[in-house]
């Protein structure tokens, strides 16, 4: 029993030194300083700050299980090993695990509670005679039930616990762990050890928004349990590590970089890469990570990501491309059409909710919602409200080819957005009483421009005509707000670029072109 607990120990002590592996923190360690610096203020700020609306104490002490989550790539592994070393350094760590997608021991739930225990073991002597008995007693507690190891190795040892100074658990990346099941089951186990041991144990879980952890810690069971704290975008963070990593890569690389003028790159070059990064590291440190190779010019490496001159060999976003790769793959093989067609009315940019959507591409209620249930670490999918994409950088790895591959935003992809929504807007398919609230009715202007983009994105083609013929103009400027009109002029505009788009098909359809022209 003690070799196998010693190597799950060294499978969680090197996951720090093989985070380059993992999706989460492969892109983090290159700002692991500013990170560093951030998790403490995070931690306060967000305690303060940020709470997630339950009208709970947000002092972090007062709760036993605080919840760390963001989106994929926000730095949460890279705070949580910050975070270890500072508790273990401290003296205040019970343990900690690093989940880690598809590894034996990682990425395996039978490993965490014996892992932990183990590690508790070591970290408290007051303790260790405890764990190491009961171990003695059954030595099948190594595989038995998660919920017996728990119940044996941790929390009964805790309740012995005469110090007023709790064990502090560490559980990063939960939903890299197994399946969603699995999942709920840890959190549910935990929820119940912390309420046997209030004061004896302190859990910190940091994991994506995913839907159904959400849900497993609204639970009745864990009200009061639980402290909720979302990592925000931080463009300043971004901005000051963007502008320190290029100085120190101008000063490195000298003979390259010998005849290049400060600062480099400029501000306005800066500036558009930190609001590509969407106010997180995970863009920010691809960058960085490839414009930094030892055997290239960075100069030309920063061309390379801006698109100014990209080759067949180079691939600046690769461990970028492989995070979206993997988050995309969970959804189902069945429902990647339907999802490419919502990922394209999101990427339309028009505020567009699942109601909207489920609407327009004639889906079932609720279908948008379960297709992108296990898609909110890359989508903003907010209970009421427009759906939108958490980083800039996702929907330009969905719009080039060669990078999202069968996840591509295409002309093809475009072509049945467009006649689904022209299908949609066409005056004889709308009953009004069954049109979801606010699409497609005369006092919301911005329904022509979502139109006009909607059919403008496709190269002018007569396979669209037929669904454009449906359409009657009068119907869109039907009572619509004449100051929007005539001061913001986006109606009169979006129905000139419809005309000029009409007008590029060859040949030009007169009488459709003549129609709306009266317009």
């Amino acid at each position: 029993m003690d070799k196998e607990q010693e190597e799950q120990r060294d499978d969680v002590d090197s996951q720090g030194d093989e985070d380059e592996d993992s999706e989460e923190t492969q892109d983090e360690d290159e700002g692991q300083d500013n990170v560093d610096n951030q998790g403490d203020e995070e931690e306060e700020e967000e305690e303060e700050e940020h709470d997630e609306d339950k009208g709970q104490d947000t002092n972090i002490t007062t709760h036993s299980i605080c919840w760390l989550h963001g989106p994929a790539g926000a730095g949460k592994s890279a705070i949580m090993q910050t975070l270890s070393r500072q508790l273990q350094a401290a003296g205040h760590l019970g343990g900690a695990f690093f989940f880690r997608r598809h590894h034996p021991t990682c990425g395996n739930a039978k490993a965490l509670f014996t892992t932990l225990a183990y590690q508790l073991a070591l970290n408290n002597q007051d303790l260790k005679p405890l764990i190491s008995e009961n171990v003695q007693i059954d030595p099948s507690i190594v595989a038995r039930e998660m919920k017996v190891q728990l119940h044996k190795l941790i929390i009964e040892p805790c309740q012995s616990l005469t110090n007023s100074r709790p064990a502090i658990f560490l559980l990063d990346g939960l939903d890299e762990c197994q399946d969603e099941h699995t999942h709920q089951k840890i959190l549910r186990l935990i929820g119940n050890a912390v309420a046997q041991c209030p004061t004896r144990i302190r859990v910190l879980v940091a994991s994506r928004p995913e839907t159904h952890i959400r849900e497993t810690m609204e639970e009745s069971s864990f009200n009061g349990l639980i402290n909720p704290i979302k990592i925000h975008q931080s463009f300043h963070d971004v901005w000051t590590y963007l502008r320190d990593e290029f100085e120190r890569i101008h000063s490195e690389h000298r003979d390259t970089m010998a005849s290049v003028p400060r600062p480099w790159p400029t501000p306005e070059i800066l500036l558009n890469l930190v609001e590509k990064s969407s106010g997180y590291f995970v863009y920010a440190s691809t960058v960085i990570k490839f414009v930094d190779d030892p055997y290239f010019r960075p100069t030309e490496r920063l061309e390379i990501v801006q698109n100014l001159k990209p080759t067949q060999d180079d691939v600046p976003f690769e461990a970028l491309d492989k995070l979206y790769h993997q988050i995309l793959s969970g959804v189902r093989p069945q429902f990647h059409s339907r999802l490419l067609n919502i990922l394209q009315c999101v990427a339309y940019g028009h505020r567009l909710g699942p109601a909207n959507i489920d609407y327009i591409l004639g889906l079932q209620s609720g279908d948008t919602k379960l297709i992108l249930r296990g898609l909110h670490s890359v989508l903003e999918v907010p209970p009421d409200g427009w759906i939108s994409f958490h980083h800039a950088s996702f929907l330009d790895f969905l719009e080039a080819p060669e990078r999202s591959l069968s996840f591509h935003l295409g002309v093809k992809n475009h072509m049945r957005v467009a006649q689904a929504v022209l299908t949609a807007a066409s005056q004889e398919s709308i009953p009004r009483s069954e049109s979801p609230s606010f699409w497609f009715e005369p006092s919301h202007p911005w329904v022509t421009p979502f139109l006009a983009c909607c059919i403008t994105s496709v190269p002018p083609s007569p396979e669209l005509v037929p669904f454009i013929q449906r359409i009657n103009p009068g119907f869109i400027w039907m009572d619509s707000p004449m100051e929007y009109v005539v001061i913001n002029g986006k109606l009169s505009q979006a129905v000139t670029s419809i005309l000029t788009w009409l007008k590029a098909i060859d040949p030009p359809p007169e009488t459709l072109i003549q129609r709306w022209n009266t317009y």
